[in-house]
């Protein structure tokens, strides 16, 4: 999947990759994708609700060896 930016949260538990994609996003221009990889188990559902409170759009959510992977179009 193409996206603008990256972020790597590998390593930050909860909030820190909340908060660092919630200031990448504030960043970037309406419609530009996001690409963040996290290692925190909660990030899964902590991405979908930031999506979700935000109006930002969650295009996908994977998951690879432990790796967590989202792209997060901003509104």
């Amino acid at each position: 999947m193409n996206f603008d930016r990256e972020l790597d949260a590998r390593g930050l538990n909860c909030p820190l990759p909340i908060l660092r994609a919630k200031k990448a996003l504030g960043e970037m221009q309406s419609g530009q994708t996001l690409r963040i990889l996290a290692t925190d188990p909660g990030s899964v559902k902590d991405f979908a609700a930031f999506a979700k409170q935000t109006g930002n759009e969650l295009l996908s959510s994977a998951e690879n060896n432990k790796e967590f992977e989202f792209y997060i179009k901003r509104k």
